[in-house]
């Protein structure tokens, strides 16, 4: 089993696959990774000799990439930056509602929980 980044990359993948496993690593990503290490896309990560694994490795530092515990950080970070100077995007991540101005009224349950049963006999003022 490969180990880059802190992660254990699952051993039956093909490596272009098994990359994604990494915080920050998608698709895209990996590819531009694979093509600079110069190692196949089609390769098992079971089939990946030590030296390729190091390749990826320094192709991974000459891109300058954030990934794992720093991708991480800054994120959460950034999203205490927004709590913290109460912008509009902020005071949604507070309490835990859609960012992006998708509704609310329906769907959101992702964001929102799951839905709360309403409480007997309490009727809302105004409605008949």
């Amino acid at each position: 089993m490969a180990r880059i980044e802190g992660v254990e990359l699952p051993s039956n993948k093909r490596i272009v696959v098994g990359l994604t496993y990494v915080f920050g690593v998608g698709r895209a990503t990996s590819e531009r990774i694979l093509s600079r290490a110069g190692v196949d896309f089609s390769k098992r990560v079971k089939d990946l000799s030590v030296d390729e694994e190091n390749a990826i490795r320094e192709a991974i530092g000459d891109l300058g990439l954030a990934l794992e515990g720093d991708l991480r950080k800054e994120v959460t970070l950034n999203i205490k930056r927004l709590v913290e100077i109460n912008c509009y995007r902020g005071v949604r991540h507070r309490r835990g509602l859609p960012v992006r101005g998708q509704r609310t009224r329906t769907n959101a349950r992702t964001r929102k929980g799951p839905k709360r049963a309403p409480v007997a006999g309490k009727k809302r003022p105004g409605k008949k």
